[in-house]
């Protein structure tokens, strides 16, 4: 679908379309040249809403379809033709506004595999200086480290009381003490380090679109939805969309960079005409580029929560947002106002692991958490994530119609991979989550087990548990991969394979997941993009 350019309403040297987490790193980063002009496009609106910015508040906006995409896969077949929610940041920031604030990086390993899949040049060597350039570690700086980067990395200044006893129970399962999961080793138990500032979230929309507001170069718009790319021949030359019921055109004299994430990026290229042919004819989409990988090789992270009931009332089920808001306002941004919620976590290698890396981590969360806490369950409990690190299953975005408003077709295919792996990998998660949550630690705490109902007794009863509860932990990623095949969406500089002046810059075009969350590899990629496109 090549879009003719006239009646442009202005011309930018860039336009980044999705002010996400990587969107605003680029915002800041090329807008810090005065001589260039740089345009951001939000769909979403602004970061204005408290609970956004009181940590703990994340539990509130979840499901508000205001700052959220609100997505939901197809009915997945080994899940029980289960629909499983994905929510999304549609606001500022992104998912940086509406996570957990967990800050990891994944390990070595994770970027050397990049490296040896035809991602050259993004081997830790590489990538270890960027991660570095981002971070503003309140611990400081050593090898690994920095403490004078914009995104603020901090320890917990609340921790609840069952958040150290799950740190004891994993111990005395033996998993060793682990302070810094960025570290040396990232294997062991302990509390994440947190995007926060002072107490408040440090989202990629704090740390670096809000420094670079001011700057009379850079124009930001919300509530501006991009419809498709415009094209002059095979070069991208600007965008089309609507802004609160007016259409618009903009031009980029130098490049459109798309950080729309792994839902948004790979639908609109394919709106856009670059995408697997078939699925553009479908949809009446003329091809500007066949790109069989828009939309492929889709990956996340699936996770199993167990949850246990508790006797104590320690934990932060009867707490109300609002006595909680006027609380953490009112004491200068501290108390459980400032909870991550998802305080204590752990790396670890279960039996199946096939390297050196964890192939399991656990989020442990003081709260009963069903079905991403829309389900609210009477009384006091505690719940433990436990998710696969490297899934072999492999799902796929498509198109459901050439229009940019319907949401795409998400099919995470959870579990399909042919060996069966993931599931036995799944299997373990339950049993070593029963496991931690069995220790002696948690005896003077333990009430009614909840999900599962009871001990399961055997495999197949843990692979039932599985099936039904197992949903997603937020981090998809890989539908427009960087590499140097021809299926590859985009090259090792990020640049649209088969077009000029278009490159995807966020969570898309990573190859495979890291090791752990998310958001800090998108805005190393983020940063490390800055450099290629300044070159």
């Amino acid at each position: 679908m090549a879009g003719s350019h006239d009646n442009v309403r202005d011309t930018y040297d860039y336009i980044i379309v999705g002010a996400g987490s990587a969107g605003c790193v680029l915002a800041n980063r090329l807008s810090e040249d005065p001589g260039c002009r740089v345009l951001l496009l939000e769909a979403g609106g602004r970061d204005w809403h408290p609970f956004i910015h009181m940590p703990a508040g994340l539990a509130k906006i979840a499901g508000n379809r205001r700052i959220n995409w609100d997505y939901n896969t197809v009915p997945e077949p080994q899940l029980g033709n289960r629909v499983i929610w994905w929510p999304r940041g549609k606001v500022l920031g992104g998912s940086s506004s509406i996570n957990a604030m967990c800050y990891i990086r994944g390990v070595a390993e994770d970027y050397d595999r990049w490296a040896a899949q035809g991602a050259d040049d993004w081997d830790w060597a590489h990538v270890l200086p960027y991660f570095r350039r981002a971070e503003g570690n309140t611990r400081g700086s050593d090898a690994l480290h920095a403490g004078d980067g914009p995104l603020t990395v901090s320890d917990l200044r609340n921790v609840n009381p069952l958040s150290q006893v799950f740190i004891e129970a994993a111990q005395q399962a033996g998993l060793p003490r682990n302070d810094d999961f960025n570290g040396a080793s990232q294997l062991g138990v302990g509390l994440y380090q947190v995007t926060q500032r002072d107490g408040a979230r440090c989202s990629a929309a704090v740390a670096y679109l809000d420094p670079a507001r001011p700057r009379p170069n850079l124009t930001v718009r919300t509530g501006a939805m991009v419809e498709r790319l415009l094209f002059d021949r095979q070069r991208a030359v600007g965008v089309a969309g609507s802004q609160r019921g007016t259409a618009f055109r903009h031009r980029a004299a130098r490049e459109v960079i798309l950080s729309g994430g792994a839902i948004n990026s790979p639908q609109l290229l394919m709106l856009s005409g670059i995408g697997p042919e078939a699925e553009l004819r479908r949809h009446g989409i003329d091809t500007v580029v066949a790109s069989s990988g828009v939309g492929a090789n889709l990956q996340d992270h699936l996770d199993v929560c167990t949850l246990q009931h508790e006797t104590r009332r320690t934990s932060y089920d009867r707490a109300n947002e609002l006595r909680l808001a006027f609380d953490y306002f009112l004491r200068g941004r501290r108390g459980p106002g400032t909870s991550n919620i998802a305080e204590g976590g752990a790396f670890l290698r279960s039996p199946l692991a096939e390297d050196g890396r964890a192939d399991i981590q656990l989020h442990f969360i003081p709260a009963m958490i069903d079905d991403h806490g829309r389900n609210r369950l009477p009384g006091d409990g505690y719940t433990m994530h436990a998710c696969n690190l490297h899934p072999r299953s492999r799902g796929r975005i498509s198109l459901v119609s050439a229009h940019a408003g319907d949401k795409p077709r998400i099919q995470a295919n959870y579990l399909s991979d042919p060996e069966g792996r993931d599931l036995k990998v799944m299997v373990e998660c339950a049993r070593i989550s029963l496991d931690i949550l069995g220790q002696k630690a948690f005896d003077d705490y333990r009430g009614a087990p909840i999900f599962p109902a009871r001990m399961p007794r055997n495999d197949a009863e843990l692979v039932e548990f599985v099936r039904a509860k197992a949903e997603t932990v937020y981090h998809p990623i890989g539908t427009c991969r960087m590499g140097s095949d021809d299926a590859a969406v985009v090259d090792p500089q990020l640049c649209v394979r088969g077009v000029e002046g278009l490159r995807v810059v966020d969570a898309s075009v990573m190859p495979t997941l890291p090791t752990g969350n998310t958001n800090a590899p998108t805005i190393m990629i983020a940063e490390r993009a800055a450099d290629l496109i300044g070159r």
